[in-house]
């Protein structure tokens, strides 16, 4: 299958993501968004992970944080969510909240105010300083949809989770691309990392074969204007 990933089709209309009964939209920045619950979900922030790495002196640009701040208040200014939920890995590492610079504590403040703001734990960060505002949970659920951080091969409800940081690499005109992407099939959906310096794990990755178990499940890869739905079949191996 062949895809123009980098074409302009602002005007396309988006098939919707569905989990049971809900429909979700899948944005092409790297967030989900329930229009039912006016709820917003995004994944694996890694929020400064640069200043994670320069204390090992490996020196990456010292940017993460802000752009990864900024494309959250543009999805917040899209949807002005009544509720974000934050699934896990917000930080890099357990003092990342600590180490957040006076600026971008700001920023938080201003992005959580007018709305309920859930911190899910994950394995990068299971605890978070109380001063970053919002509410803090292990898993969380709303509906009948569990919001956790790993997802849980034996998981029988339905499941929202991060941790995977799933990416696809799509034949395309010139060669292929490797995008993240959404990954579900209709009960369960893996969110991209929405963090600026988060790696990813192809979907053909053996950690995700226990989730799926050989069940259909389609690619909801992010390109430059929207998301495009493929097979998993269709997508290559790294």
């Amino acid at each position: 299958m062949n895809i123009a990933i980098g074409q302009d089709s602002r005007h396309s209309r988006v098939p919707a993501l569905h989990l049971g009964a809900a429909s979700f939209v899948a944005d092409a920045m790297g967030a989900l968004y329930w229009p039912e619950e006016r709820l917003l979900v995004v994944a694996d922030l890694h929020l400064e992970k640069g200043s994670a790495y320069a204390r090992r002196r490996i020196f990456l640009p010292p940017y993460d944080t802000a752009m990864t701040l900024a494309a959250l208040a543009a999805l917040i200014a899209r949807y002005t969510p009544r509720t974000l939920i934050a699934l896990g890995d917000s930080f890099h590492d357990v003092e990342g909240g600590e180490r957040l610079p006076s600026q971008y504590r700001a920023s938080l403040r201003h992005l959580q105010a007018g709305r309920q703001w859930i911190w899910i734990a994950g394995n990068h960060d299971p605890h978070l300083p109380a001063d970053l505002g919002g509410a803090r949970h292990d898993e969380l659920m709303i509906a009948n949809i569990t919001f956790r951080h790993e997802p849980k091969a034996a998981a029988a409800e339905i499941e929202i989770a991060g941790h995977l940081h799933p990416v696809a690499r799509v034949a395309g005109s010139t060669g292929s691309v490797r995008r993240r992407c959404f990954l579900s099939d209709g009960t369960r959906c893996i969110l991209p990392a929405f963090g600026a310096y988060a790696g990813g794990l192809n979907l053909h990755h053996p950690a995700f074969a226990p989730l799926f178990a050989g069940r259909e499940r389609i690619a909801h890869v992010m390109g430059r204007e929207r998301v495009y739905q493929i097979s998993h079949r269709h997508c290559l191996p790294d």
